[in-house]
């Protein structure tokens, strides 16, 4: 599988990306993770260009999320129910209006990236439960820069390790999985820059003697 979708990312590169972006904010069972990741690797192999994998990537996210807001304002009494008959559906909509009660907007932004398979079902629920269009879309277009980023800039930083990452995202259940895949980046970057530090703080320290 993986090698199917490198091979696609690689062939049709940006279209690709868009379409499987805008279909995972719908709640549709795409790989979306694993493409970004993919895309953000060939960027840095050359592949393809920054501004438009972030810009395709960013704008098929905006596009998913005002989809799913309001399918939920204009038919949430009938999707709704429909979602509630599988359990396993059913449950993630729990998660996801239990957590609007609690955070609100600030459950929208979080939703986007760090609880992301809540995400389609907060669209949803906030179109149905009649939420103002932008106390939706304000976080949600924030939450969506922080996950864009997050992906595509892992990509990009550690291309030589997309299929480990991978199976890191696909073999941690649920919402772990976007929570694994933040502390992994942290800690990464949190090396790199540590280690930058110590080499110029040696370097300076030969320039001075």
């Amino acid at each position: 599988m993986s090698e199917q979708l490198i091979t696609l990312a690689t062939n049709y590169g940006i279209p690709f990306l868009a379409l499987i972006v805008f279909l995972s904010c719908l709640a549709l069972p795409v790989p979306c993770s694993f493409v970004m990741l993919m895309s953000g690797s060939l960027v840095t192999s050359g592949d393809l260009a920054f501004t438009p994998v972030f810009m395709a990537a960013y704008g098929a996210a905006l596009a998913g999320d005002q989809t799913g807001f309001f399918a939920g304002r204009l038919a949430g009494r009938f999707i709704i129910p429909s979602i509630e008959r599988s359990p396993a559906r059913r449950d993630l909509l729990a998660r996801a209006h239990g957590m609007l009660e609690k955070r609100g907007a600030i459950g929208v932004f979080l939703s986007r990236w760090l609880f992301s398979p809540l995400g389609p079902y907060v669209n949803l629920i906030t179109g149905a439960a009649g939420m103002s269009w932008w106390r939706f879309s304000l976080p949600a277009a924030l939450g969506e820069l922080v996950w864009v980023s997050l992906y595509v800039g892992l990509g990009m930083a550690f291309s030589d390790n997309i299929l480990m990452i991978a199976d890191l995202a696909s073999n941690v259940s649920g919402m772990l999985a976007a929570g694994a895949i933040t502390v992994f980046l942290g800690w990464r970057l949190w090396k790199q820059i540590s280690g930058s530090a110590k080499d110029h703080g040696h370097r300076k320290i030969r320039h001075q003697r």
